[in-house]
């Protein structure tokens, strides 16, 4: 795999290349098979493409524009390193030939730049600031697939999955929040065949490097826990450290981040293990082995946390408190540790859902609602979709594509449907069945809906093989 992430060697021959690439793409659509010369990872991309996407001829959604663009990215981490990388690839961006463009942790574009005759080429295929680039919405692409596997990658023209995105190569790597690994988006170049060259590709991973060192410099010091839509937890350190922890040892972390008064050892064993009877030495071993981990920041007689630590799920819930809903969805990055059984950490996961989801609810903010209904805990949701529909504009074009869920589910949990019983209820403990893995993987977004393995219907916003030219904002 090391290998396969450049696209071409420096004395390969693009065009040799690119026809080659072009017959095992043809090969791919019409018949499913990857013939020998296709790079490991242009082949995993493509199998997931062909099983989110109808057909290889598409346009990406826009899902942004105007205001809600604006608001979105100037909240988003990224914007604070935009003049590093205007600084770094914009000169390359200006030549003409290229595009500079950086996008979040779901393949949204925040910004597309570049020399207006380049942009005004690239908006005929959606590829703007807005529209949704991840590869679920836009096939096998550089900054998609560099989400999609968390690595710098070159996709070179004809690698692209969408016929209509061919002619263009482009290189990206993900860029990360340095304290806590979490994924914040990916920044890329996308020009010509010249960009195929090796050197394209240690130059956008080396500008992520670089806009992580700046994030680095800029953050906070305290201890940072990080729970949220993982399954073990990493624990950010005073001393700049990044602790990944096992599964116990997250929801110990988890429960005394909770409780700062700290817990005894029996208070603790209840949360950990329920009604169980767990040697209380086992405890003991458990808290041992983490102290080892994280030193001085654990006490004891209670068991407590002896610095403040700040939290993921703190974060949101502060959001919460200011009454920024759109904030709080913005932090929220999956159910907490969700494949923790332990009932302390159950019912904590349990609340802070239970309050998000409430306030999507209550707040009547359709893009608040979108975002939830696209997420992985919330697309079988029916009480959001419905809400998602009473809020939307008579006039809005998604309306047909949200009805359209909306009454899939309420035939799926009707009385005798196939996902009864009927009602929210029902609903809830169904999406609450749905675990996030990662931002590559929760969002199914507004543009496809799974019905089944590999098969997608329209979803809000699209038809189901196209988003229309109409959506694109204007340049």
């Amino acid at each position: 795999m090391a290998d396969s992430w450049p696209a071409m060697g420096s004395g390969d021959d693009p065009a040799e290349r690119s026809r080659t690439v072009r017959g095992a793409h043809e090969e791919f659509v019409t018949a499913g098979t990857v013939g020998a010369g296709v790079r490991p990872v242009v082949a995993g991309s493509w199998r997931r493409s062909a099983a989110a996407l109808p057909a290889a001829d598409f346009l990406a959604p826009v899902e942004l524009d105007g205001a809600e663009l604006e608001e979105y990215r100037r909240a988003h981490p990224l914007a604070s390193v935009m003049p590093l990388f205007r600084e770094l690839l914009g000169t390359i961006a200006d030549d003409g030939a290229h595009l500079l463009a950086v996008c979040d942790a779901y393949g949204r574009m925040l910004w597309v730049e570049g020399h207006r005759g380049v942009r005004s080429r690239a908006e005929a295929m959606n590829f703007v600031a807005g529209a949704r680039w991840d590869e679920r919405h836009a096939g096998t692409n550089a900054p998609g697939t560099a989400l999609a596997l968390d690595h710098a990658v070159q996709i070179f023209a004809t690698e692209h999955y969408n016929r209509a995105v061919q002619p263009w190569t482009c290189a990206a790597a993900p860029v990360h929040d340095p304290r806590t690994g979490r994924l914040l988006g990916a920044v890329d170049l996308t020009g010509g065949d010249q960009l195929a060259a090796p050197h394209s590709l240690a130059l956008v991973r080396a500008t992520a490097l670089a806009a992580e060192a700046r994030l680095a410099a800029g953050a906070g010091t305290g201890p940072l826990l990080s729970a949220l839509g993982r399954d073990e937890a990493v624990l950010a350190t005073a001393d700049g450290r990044r602790v990944h922890l096992g599964r116990r040892h997250s929801e110990i972390l988890v429960l005394l981040a909770a409780h700062p008064e700290g817990l005894t050892g029996d208070q603790l064993a209840t949360a950990l293990y329920g009604e169980r009877l767990v040697p209380p030495v086992t405890l003991r071993a458990e808290l041992s082995r983490l102290r080892r981990l994280v030193g001085p920041l654990l006490g004891s007689r209670p068991y407590r946390l002896c610095a403040p630590v700040g939290t993921d799920v703190a974060r949101v819930e502060r959001e919460l408190a200011a009454g920024d809903v759109r904030g709080a969805l913005r932090s929220y990055d999956g159910p907490l540790l969700p494949s923790s059984e332990a009932p302390g950490v159950c019912r904590l996961r349990r609340v802070v859902e239970g309050r998000l989801r409430r306030a999507v609810l209550g707040c009547g903010d359709a893009w608040a609602l979108q975002l939830w209904a696209d997420s992985a805990w919330g697309e079988e949701d029916l009480e959001v979709w419905e809400r998602l529909l009473a809020a939307l504009p008579v006039s809005a074009p998604q309306r047909g594509g949200v009805a359209a869920e909306a009454r899939r589910l309420r035939e799926l949990y009707a009385p005798g449907g196939p996902g009864g019983p009927a009602g929210a209820a029902g609903v809830r403990a169904a999406a609450q069945g749905v675990r996030a893995t990662g931002p590559g993987v929760r969002a199914t977004g507004p543009g496809v809906r799974a019905t089944g393995p590999g098969v997608r219907t329209a979803g809000p916003g699209l038809s189901a093989d196209r988003a229309t030219s109409a959506q694109r904002p204007r340049p």
